[in-house]
């Protein structure tokens, strides 16, 4: 392992505060797509008894969904809530294990890169063609595709940080330090669920 301080970033402070803020803003985007899930769940729910109908409301609600778990990968993976396997990786410690970290990441930023150009591929392609979704109300099919495509995005941007992070010797921010006292201990246990 290098000498650097292995939290330390290897991008100058205004970068990191920008992608750091990235990610934030994409996490609290998806969050508001949940709350707006919500809010037409509870129109069509609300609405059924009244006779209101909300058109297309199951469209919005999906494409909701759908921004909100994309914008949310990367700000889950830059915080260390992202599932992930790390039974084989915590066996191993040193320069092994920053190998194997490193080929983690490698495979993860080439999924992710891969997804993204491939998203953003489909939302040029709707743009272009002018794709209108089937539902009562005919919306531009590349609106809510961005939601997903950007989120990809930003995904892929937080994966090649993180792998050019652990390149240069740092170690993963996305880990947490190992717990220090049986309170510790038993408050991951009861975050992660187990």
């Amino acid at each position: 392992m290098s000498s650097v301080d292995p939290r330390h970033s290897i991008f100058p402070d205004w970068l990191r505060k920008v992608l750091d803020g990235l990610y934030l803003f994409s996490g609290y985007l998806a969050g508001l797509f949940l709350v707006a899930i919500f809010l037409i769940m509870l129109g069509l729910s609300a609405g059924r008894p009244l006779d209101i109908d909300v058109p297309s409301g199951d469209d919005f609600a999906s494409w909701c969904m759908a921004a909100s778990a994309f914008l949310g990968l990367a700000h889950t993976f830059r915080s260390g809530e992202m599932i992930r396997v790390g039974l084989l990786i915590e066996r191993f410690k040193g320069r092994l294990r920053q190998a194997i970290e490193i080929v983690a990441l490698a495979t993860g930023t080439a999924a992710a890169v891969y997804f993204a150009w491939f998203a953003y591929d489909m939302t040029k392609t709707s743009w272009q063609f002018n794709d209108l979704s089937q539902g009562v109300i005919a919306v531009p099919l590349w609106i809510p595709q961005l939601g997903f495509c950007g989120g990809l995005i930003i995904l892929a941007i937080a994966f090649v940080d993180e792998l050019l992070h652990v390149l240069f010797g740092g170690s993963p921010r996305y880990e947490k330090p190992e717990p220090q006292t049986a309170e510790e201990v038993i408050e991951r246990a009861m975050q992660s669920g187990a």
